[in-house]
């Protein structure tokens, strides 16, 4: 991934959360995902009153991608408007690693800084 998709990703993962549908958290989530052909698919949280059934940014744009055909995957931005980083929870990282056995995971907070994973640092033991 080169600096520019970087950013793309980033810019995308941020309006994405736009969209997002969150009335009982009031949290927002953007996430981008880069696929080996270089496409983007975006995703936002989607909540419901029944909180088992929410899914989260990172598999609405992981599903969105294996959707169209897209199932190797190079990055995700993942975007919240906090001021500490947000990380993907247990069930996103345990998609993710079924899909792909690793990848650059991308947080980015309200300030436009970043940090930077590998997903097996995230998951070191995925579950296969």
């Amino acid at each position: 991934m080169n600096k520019q998709q970087k950013s793309e990703l980033i810019k995308t993962a941020k309006f994405a959360s736009r969209f997002a549908y969150a009335p009982y958290s009031k949290f927002p989530v953007g996430a981008a995902l880069l696929t080996k052909s270089n496409r983007i698919f975006a995703g936002c949280n989607v909540e419901n009153i029944s909180y088992g059934l929410t899914v989260c940014a990172e598999r609405v744009a992981i599903f969105k991608a294996i959707s169209e055909g897209e199932k190797i995957f190079k990055a995700i931005a993942i975007y919240t408007k906090t001021k500490d980083f947000t990380f993907p929870c247990g069930a996103c990282l345990q998609v993710l690693t079924e899909i792909t056995k690793d990848l650059t995971i991308i947080l980015v907070n309200r300030n436009d800084r970043t940090k930077t994973y590998q997903l097996s640092e995230l998951l070191p033991h995925r579950f296969s």
